[in-house]
């Protein structure tokens, strides 16, 4: 029998990749991905809401938010968007800021990286979408690139919860939109 390796899955790269399939159409995932008013009913984590301070959708431009938690802490981050092809593609740097926009450390976990390269694919599939997410830190040290690794389960499940929250999104849109 051979021995298992366990160092080796912990210490391995990761990356963040989620594949999910909305009920709906692309064009509508799009426009929840890229309009200010929809963003704020979905973007964030559930019981926290969120206030877009800026979306500037073209190349070079930002989408900046602002999380508010129910205690009133605010949670601030930024896109920089670096290639946009609608309704089929997004790739954005993110990373958290003040409020005012200007990139500081995460306030809860100051160990992992300042950025993060997220690409996300909308694949047209009928009246269904599948969104292909996949995120993984630049411009990171040896140590934030550790950190990364070892929350990357955990950043999984925070898009997914936001995630959750595109798709009540979606189904209430596409029930108005009827």
């Amino acid at each position: 029998m051979a021995a298992k390796d366990s160092g080796a899955a912990e210490t391995a790269d990761r990356e963040v990749f989620i594949r999910r399939v909305f009920e709906a159409p692309r064009e509508l995932v799009w426009k929840a991905f890229t309009e200010r008013e929809r963003m704020e009913k979905w973007w964030g984590m559930r019981g926290l809401t969120t206030r877009v301070v800026e979306l500037d959708l073209r190349p070079g431009g930002t989408f900046l938010y602002v999380m508010r938690m129910p205690d009133g802490r605010e949670l601030c981050g930024k896109w920089v968007y670096r290639e946009i092809v609608a309704p089929e593609l997004l790739v954005v740097v993110h990373f958290t800021t003040d409020a005012t926009g200007r990139p500081i450390p995460h306030p809860y976990d100051p160990s992992l990286p300042p950025e993060m390269l997220t690409t996300t694919r909308f694949i047209e599939n009928g009246r269904q979408t599948t969104m292909e997410l996949r995120s993984v830190p630049i411009n990171e040290t040896a140590a934030q690139r550790a950190a990364f690794n070892k929350l990357a389960d955990a950043m999984e499940d925070g898009f997914n919860n936001s995630l959750g929250m595109l798709d009540e999104y979606l189904a209430s849109a596409r029930s108005e939109e009827k």
